[in-house]
């Protein structure tokens, strides 16, 4: 395979395609990731590259890799062969349906598709009707038995802004981290190891590292891997501070 692979504390990160790594992992106690968007969303993203918010935030990025549809089929099958716990996805709205269509004939059992509310989402800037004010995230259970999680009867609803003070901003449809703090806190405990294999600029290894997960990330590109690396490494050099302080 002749992947690259880092470690980097108890995080482990391959540069690599996760169709070809994911086949060679034991197991992972959960998969939690923000895969690529559709084909029609990546178009309407694209199509909005380079205009200005009149809100003042984020100036907006085309997306710069390719959508999920070709591969969603083939991604669900070789994640339900090594996770055991949760399989949770983000997607819009209209990719919930295809995501439980994957889901459904697998060996993964779907749960619902819960919520992240965006208070600062981008407007619609051509004034034509309602902005996207959310994103969701699919959830399915992987493991044996019933599904276990630590949140109670809590409601699947998270709310975080995406231009928050701890934004990295190199990555377009980079996940707020206290967003995935919350939910590694709702939906793992703290030991297990946590697959993120779309991972991106590396947001949910940082929050894995913050809250005392072993983590395995995928990236394909690697100037996204690289910006990965580094912000892991941050994270747990601040958690090995801290841990150093109270001992």
């Amino acid at each position: 395979m002749g992947a690259r692979v880092e470690h980097i504390g108890n995080a482990t990160l391959y540069l690599g395609d996760c169709r070809e790594i994911l086949p060679t992992l034991v197991a992972v106690d959960h998969i939690i990731c923000d895969p690529p968007y559709e084909a029609s969303l990546h178009a309407a993203k694209n199509s909005l590259k380079g205009r200005i918010r009149r809100d003042r935030g984020a100036a907006l990025k085309g997306l710069d890799f390719a959508p999920i549809d070709d591969i969603r089929e083939d991604f669900v099958r070789l994640a339900s062969d090594v996770c055991n716990g949760w399989f949770i996805v983000f997607c819009t709205p209209e990719g919930v349906a295809k995501w439980a269509d994957c889901i459904n004939p697998s060996s993964m059992k779907y749960k619902r598709a819960c919520v992240w509310v965006k208070p600062d989402s981008t407007p619609q800037l051509n004034g034509q009707g309602p902005a996207q004010g959310a994103e969701n995230f699919v959830c399915a259970w992987a493991g044996q038995g019933y599904a276990r999680w630590n949140a109670g009867g809590k409601r699947g609803v998270y709310t975080h802004l995406v231009n928050n003070p701890e934004r990295h901003g190199e990555h377009p449809t980079e996940k707020p981290r206290r967003l995935m703090s919350e939910i590694l806190a709702d939906f793992t405990s703290a030991g297990e190891l946590i697959c993120d294999p779309f991972m991106g600029s590396g947001t949910t290894g940082v929050a894995a590292a913050m809250a005392h997960r072993q983590f395995i990330g995928i990236e394909k590109a690697a100037r996204y891997f690289d910006i990965a690396c580094r912000r892991i490494e941050d994270a747990q050099r601040q958690g090995n501070l801290f841990a150093d302080a109270a001992a």
